[in-house]
């Protein structure tokens, strides 16, 4: 049991819950209709895994950093052996792979280019200006997963949900030592102009009263939420304060999911993200998902 759950905290467990939407999101967005049913199913598990081998594969790449900054995450409290934390992060990357390519060829290259992207951000770019903008793009390809054979048409909601993964990605590289209520108040400023986009998407998209009032309560809710923890790191914009800011962010792609799943008339999905959201932050409370 002691192992199961040190590896439960080296992959970040819940945060593998943000993972589903966006794949949905993209077969709701494409227009082709060829993002459902199984290939779907593939690609949802196939982002899981590869999300979840990116967790591992940062724990071990970072592994001499955390024995400094944060002794007690797996590694460095010796509870998993960074050897075993490297073949996690390859077997899951081989195990996403492989349930991409259940969903075809497309879908494999695809699932293939997002893993090629979380190798290069932990073991590459993170602690560079480029890494930010690789967490994006790897977010944004996560999206375009789903979408079938039109990807162009969910480049809107890939752009939407890269540029949320942007802002968090910024305020992270704070969240161990700490920084100024300006690193709080610049994501707000972000996650704003990102809600307005997706409400925007909503309101013009024609949709029924129904599906453009679930929406702007995923809206809503994202707002809510990002505005709270955001409002609180600019008081105390210490790390912990930070920390709290980037964790409500990792699991607030969830109502921005539901928000875009809701103004391309998939109420059902939407409210079910809606629902589990409460349940997804109380989770990620109890394991860290930073």
């Amino acid at each position: 049991m002691s192992r199961a759950r040190a590896l439960v905290r080296l992959v970040r467990l819940p945060s593998v819950l943000t993972v589903p939407g966006d794949v949905m999101v993209g077969a709701a967005w494409d227009g082709s209709g060829d993002g459902a049913g199984a290939p779907l199913a593939s690609g949802v598990i196939g982002s899981s895994f590869v999300y979840l081998s990116g967790m591992a594969l940062n724990d071990w790449a970072d592994r001499e950093i955390d024995a400094v900054e944060r002794p007690r995450r797996p590694i460095p409290a010796g509870e998993i052996a960074p050897p075993a934390a490297l073949a996690t992060a390859l077997g899951l990357t081989g195990a996403s792979l492989a349930a991409a390519g259940l969903g075809g060829s497309r879908r494999l290259k695809l699932a293939g280019a997002l893993a090629a992207v979380v190798w290069t951000y932990d073991l590459m770019t993170k602690d560079t200006p480029a890494g930010p903008w690789t967490m994006a793009s790897a977010r944004a390809l996560d999206v375009l997963v789903g979408a079938g054979t039109n990807p162009v048409g969910a480049l809107v909601p890939a752009g939407a949900i890269g540029a949320h993964a942007l802002v968090i990605t910024l305020v992270s590289a704070h969240e161990a030592e700490g920084g100024d209520a300006s690193v709080a108040r610049d994501a707000l400023v972000g996650c704003a102009a990102i809600g307005g986009l997706v409400a925007a998407s909503a309101l013009v998209g024609r949709r029924g009263a129904r599906d453009t009032a679930l929406a702007l309560i995923g809206v809503g809710a994202y707002a809510f939420a990002m505005g709270q923890a955001g409002r609180a790191a600019m008081k105390n914009p210490d790390a912990a304060g930070l920390q709290r800011l980037v964790g409500t962010g990792v699991m607030a792609n969830m109502p921005l999911q539901a928000a875009l799943l809701a103004s391309r008339g998939r109420v059902a999905s939407a409210a079910a993200l809606l629902a589990s959201f409460p349940f997804a932050r109380r989770a990620a409370r109890k394991v860290a998902v930073t």
